[in-house]
C-alpha cells in the first residue's frame, strides 16, 4: 500500500476505536487530536491509566498499517497485546517546534494535548509535557532484569571476552536501540546504573494529578504558606547588604558566616567542638548534601542499609553511586495486636513501626558500607528510639571500621510528639527537644555524616540550602568533590539562613522561640487533620501513645475503605499504571488516584516508599501518606471532601444487592 493508503487506514481504524468508545468526551478529543506526518502517528494523552485501553487499538492498526506509532512520545511496539511494562523510549525522546493547539474538556476526568496536522513531513511537532515534570514513563523502582539486560560496559567487555572475544574501547559502551527506531543511544554509567527505565515516579505522576484537577493537596511535603517573617526579612536585607557582597561567589564548601552559625549550634547539640572549615559542608540541600556523602563513601560491590520503608530518593542516590540497597524492614504492630501477631477482634486500628533487632543484624556485613538512619521518619513520622539507635551503633561496630551512618535530620525540628518516660533521651535532647542525635551517641561522632536543611524547619523548601556535618575524614572528601558538582551554594540565601539561624532562637508569636511556635503549629494541624482521616475511616496513629515527628500522616486502609473503591480501579485497564511499582497499581495507588480523580483530595500511596518486591507482594497496600504542612483551609477543604468516603461504595453495594435479589425473585419464578 502507498503511504497516502495506510495513512487513511489508520484513520478510519482510529475513527472506529473512537466511536466504540463510552466517554464521548475522551472519544471525541482522541478522534480530534490524530496527527500523521508522513508514515509517522503521533498521540500526547494526559491521563496514563487510559493508555492501555487505547494502546491496544492502536498496536493492532500499527500491524496492518505498517506505520510508527508513538504516545506521549514513546513507540508502541508491534503486538497487540495490552502493555504491561512501560512503552518503550522513542529516539530521540523530544523535539523542538510549536504545539499548534491543546483540546482540553474541564468537564472530563480525562484530558487530551493534541498535535494539529498540517505543514510539510519535515515539520517537526513539539509534546507539552509539563503535566509530567521529568519527561517520560518510568516504574519508580527498575525491574532487576533491566539492570542486568542493560548492564555495564566493563560487563559487557567480561562477557565478550569469556567467550573468546576482543573488543575494543570504543565497543564498550552498551548500545541502547530502540524496536522501532535505526539510532543508537549510548547510556552513560550513570544511566545504566539506574537501569533501562527511568522517567515518571509517583512525584510526576501525582503531580500531573494536581495540575490536571482541582484538589485539596495533602501530597507532596512542602509548605503552602510563607517562611516566618524573620526568614523574609532576612532574606531581603541581605539582598541588599553592598557591603558584604553577596550576589558574588562564596566559598565553595560553605558561606563563611552560615558554616560558622552551623558549627556553634551543632557544638552544642552534639557535645564535640565542630569545626565551621573543616567538619562542616554546605550543599544544594539536603539531597546533594546525601548524594555527596554516598558517592564519596561507596564504591562498587558496597551495600547501604535502608530502613523500609524509606525515602524513595535513597534507593537510586545509591545506585548512582555503585551501591547496593539493602532493605532493612520495620514492623508495624497495631495497637490490638495479640501474642500471636493477629488482630483482635477482626477491628484494623492504628499503630507503631518499630525496629526488630534480629533483622538488622541478619542483613550487616563486612559489606555494609552504611547505614542511613532517618528520624524522624519519611514516611512514617517514626521517631527512633534510643533503644534502637544504641542497636544500630552496636551493629555499625560489629559490621567494621568501614560502615559509618548518614543521619538524615531534616525534620528534626518538627517533633511534634515526643517521646515519654524516657529520661536519658530526655537528657540528650535538651537542645533540640525530643530529637536524639545519632552523632551524640557514645563514639559515634567519628562515624557519622549527619544531614540537614533549611527547607523544611523554615518552611522555605525552595531555598535549597542544605549541609553535612561531621569528622573531617568524612567531610574533606565532600570538600574535594564539591567543586565539580557546582562551585557554591546561592550565597544570597546562606547568608539569609546564617542571619535568620540566631533569630530563630529569640521568642517568636508569644512562644519562646520559633522552633517551639513550629511544633505548637504543627501539632494543631496533625489534630485537625487526624480527625478528618478518622472520620473519612482511615486507622491512624494514637500520638498520646506513639511518638511522632515529620508533617506526614502514614494513613492506614480499612477494609471499608477498600469497599468503596470501585472494583474498576484494580482491574485494566485502571490498574495499568508505568509509574507504579512493576507497572501495576494496587491497593495504595488506585485509592490515592480514585480520590484525587473523583473526589477532590492529593495523598501520597505507600508503595514508592517500599522496595519493589515487597510493594509487589503486598506490604505497602494498606498505607497510603498524607501531608498537614498545609494551611489550615487547604486541610479543611480535604476533611470536607473526604466526609462519606467510606460510605461510597454503599450504595454500589446496596444496588448490587437489590439486582441480585430481583435475579433471585425472576429465576423463582421460572423467569431467565
Amino acid at each position: 500500500h502507498t503511504q497516502s493508503q495506510r495513512r487513511s487506514a489508520f484513520r478510519s481504524g482510529l475513527d472506529s476505536c473512537c466511536q466504540l468508545s463510552a466517554v464521548s468526551e475522551v472519544s471525541n478529543s482522541i478522534k480530534n487530536a490524530h496527527s500523521v506526518k508522513g508514515s509517522k502517528f503521533q498521540l500526547t494523552m494526559m491521563n496514563h491509566h487510559l493508555l492501555p485501553a487505547y494502546c491496544f487499538v492502536l498496536q493492532s492498526l500499527t500491524c496492518t498499517t505498517q506505520l510508527a506509532v508513538s504516545v506521549n512520545g514513546f513507540h508502541l511496539p508491534s503486538s497487540t497485546n495490552i502493555p504491561q511494562q512501560p512503552l518503550h523510549h522513542a529516539q530521540p525522546r523530544i523535539h523542538h517546534g510549536t504545539i499548534r493547539r491543546t483540546i482540553t474538556n474541564t468537564n472530563s476526568r480525562s484530558s487530551i494535548a493534541a498535535l494539529s496536522e498540517g505543514g510539510d513531513d519535515n515539520e517537526i511537532l513539539a509534546t507539552d509535557r509539563a503535566p509530567c515534570f521529568d519527561n517520560g514513563f518510568c516504574v519508580s523502582f527498575p525491574d532487576d532484569d533491566d539492570v542486568e539486560n542493560n548492564g555495564t560496559a566493563e560487563q559487557s567487555a567480561d562477557a565478550a571476552s569469556s567467550n573468546g572475544k576482543t573488543i575494543d574501547s570504543k565497543s564498550r559502551r552498551t548500545s541502547a536501540v530502540d524496536s522501532t527506531s535505526s539510532s543508537p543511544s549510548f547510556a552513560g554509567e550513570a544511566i545504566q546504573r539506574l537501569g533501562s527505565m527511568t522517567g515518571p515516579t509517583v512525584w510526576s505522576e501525582f503531580g500531573r494529578l494536581s495540575q490536571e484537577y482541582d484538589l485539596a493537596n495533602l501530597g507532596q511535603g512542602f509548605p503552602d504558606w510563607l517562611p516566618p517573617d524573620f526568614a523574609v526579612e532576612s532574606l531581603v536585607s541581605a539582598t541588599i547588604d553592598s557591603t558584604k557582597s553577596p550576589h558574588q561567589y562564596t566559598r565553595t564548601a560553605g558561606h563563611p558566616n552560615l558554616v560558622r552559625q552551623l558549627a556553634r549550634r551543632y557544638s552544642e547539640h552534639l557535645g564535640e567542638e565542630v569545626d565551621a572549615m573543616n567538619e562542616v559542608a554546605v550543599t544544594v540541600g539536603a539531597s546533594q548534601a546525601l548524594y555527596l556523602s554516598l558517592q564519596t563513601l561507596v564504591q562498587p560491590g558496597d551495600e547501604v542499609v535502608l530502613f523500609e520503608p524509606f525515602f524513595d530518593l535513597y534507593v537510586n542516590q545509591i545506585k548512582l553511586a555503585g551501591g547496593t540497597p539493602v532493605f532493612v524492614p520495620l514492623t508495624f504492630v497495631p495497637y490490638n495486636q495479640n501474642d500471636d501477631g493477629e488482630e483482635q477482634d477482626d477491628v484494623v486500628t492504628g499503630g507503631t513501626w518499630i525496629l526488630e533487632p534480629e533483622k538488622l543484624k541478619e542483613k550487616i556485613s563486612s559489606k555494609t558500607r552504611a547505614i542511613i538512619l532517618n528520624s524522624p521518619h519519611n514516611p512514617t513520622g517514626k521517631i527512633f528510639t534510643l533503644p534502637e539507635m544504641e542497636m544500630i551503633a552496636e551493629n555499625v561496630v560489629n559490621a567494621g571500621p568501614q560502615c559509618v551512618v548518614i543521619s538524615d535530620e531534616v525534620y528534626k525540628y518538627i517533633i511534634h510528639s515526643p517521646p515519654k518516660n524516657d529520661e536519658k533521651a530526655e537528657k540528650m535532647t535538651e537542645s533540640s527537644p525530643g530529637h536524639v542525635h545519632f552523632a551524640s551517641l557514645p563514639n559515634m561522632w567519628d562515624r557519622t555524616i549527619t544531614v540537614s536543611s533549611a527547607g523544611k524547619t523554615f518552611s522555605a523548601t525552595g531555598w535549597q540550602v542544605g549541609w553535612c556535618v561531621g569528622p573531617s575524614h568524612l567531610i574533606a572528601p565532600i570538600h574535594q568533590i564539591l567543586p565539580y558538582v557546582q562551585f557554591c551554594a546561592s550565597t544570597v540565601i546562606q547568608e539569609a539562613l546564617a542571619r535568620s539561624l540566631p533569630r530563630a532562637d529569640e521568642p517568636y508569636e508569644g512562644y519562646e522561640s520559633y522552633y517551639q511556635y513550629l511544633n505548637e503549629k504543627y501539632r494543631r494541624k496533625r489534630d485537625l487533620l487526624a480527625e478528618a482521616l478518622n472520620d473519612a475511616g482511615f486507622a491512624i496513629p494514637d500520638y498520646d501513645v506513639t511518638p511522632g515527628g515529620g508533617f506526614f500522616i502514614f494513613a492506614r486502609i480499612t477494609p471499608e475503605l477498600k469497599r468503596a473503591l470501585p472494583k474498576e480501579r484494580l482491574e485494566l485497564p485502571f490498574c495499568s499504571n508505568p509509574a507504579a511499582p512493576g507497572g501495576t497499581a494496587r491497593l495504595d495507588w488506585a485509592l490515592c488516584q480514585w480520590m484525587a480523580e473523583e473526589k477532590g483530595v492529593l495523598c501520597i500511596p505507600s508503595s514508592p516508599f517500599f522496595s519493589r518486591e515487597r510493594a509487589l507482594e503486598g506490604a505497602s497496600d494498606e498505607f497510603i501518606r498524607v501531608a498537614f504542612c498545609k494551611t489550615d483551609e487547604t486541610i479543611e477543604q480535604a476533611a470536607l471532601a473526604l466526609k462519606g468516603l467510606r460510605s461510597a461504595g454503599k450504595d454500589d453495594a446496596d444496588n448490587a444487592a437489590d439486582s441480585i435479589e430481583k435475579e433471585m425473585a425472576v429465576a423463582a419464578a421460572g423467569g431467565v
